[in-house]
């Protein structure tokens, strides 16, 4: 956990979004604004690293685009609605990617493939995956971010194949560890 103490705003924070940032539906999907709930804490933890990383990336993978369970328009509506919220707190997300495509379509960039993360450092070519963090609740978010060559950090109890570099309860509880 050494590393935690490194953490300044050369550093990129990754975090997943389904039950990191909001409460993730058990065998179903957040389809839509009036199913997206904020975990405890989130919105604070957020203007903690607003003010510790330089930049702040979420990464989802939203198959129900893929099942036709919803549109990009309905995931689009609801990261406009959380990003508004982040804001009005002073936190701040610099870019979302999101992979709508079935696990099984041919070269998907679901995660646990690092492709996302390459994607965000086309777009901002600072990023360093050596000084960047992963946060998932789930075995393909550690392995995302091993894959990419970052730091993990495992929420929440589900069990994983991949062991995380570090595990908090909530993404509160590791946001109070930067203070």
């Amino acid at each position: 956990m050494d590393w935690i103490g490194k953490i300044d705003k050369s550093w990129t924070l990754f975090l997943d979004r389904d039950g990191v940032i909001n409460v993730r539906l058990i065998d179903d999907y957040v389809k839509n604004i009036n199913e997206f709930e904020f975990l405890p804490g989130v919105l604070e933890a957020f203007k903690i690293f607003s003010e510790k990383f330089g930049r702040i990336i979420i990464v989802t993978n939203q198959q129900g685009v893929g099942k036709g369970l919803m549109t990009l328009q309905d995931v689009e509506d609801v990261h406009k609605l959380m990003l508004k919220e982040i804001e009005n707190q002073k936190g701040r997300v610099d870019n979302i990617y999101v992979c709508p495509q079935l696990k099984s379509d041919p070269d998907n960039f679901r995660k646990p493939s690092p492709r996302m993360a390459y994607m965000a450092q086309q777009d901002f070519p600072e990023i360093d995956l050596e000084k960047s963090i992963m946060i998932g609740d789930s075995n393909s978010d550690i392995e995302f971010g091993h894959n990419a060559g970052m730091y993990t950090i495992l929420i929440g109890n589900e069990p994983v194949k991949t062991y995380p570099d570090d595990s908090f309860g909530s993404l509160f509880e590791f946001a109070k560890m930067l203070k």
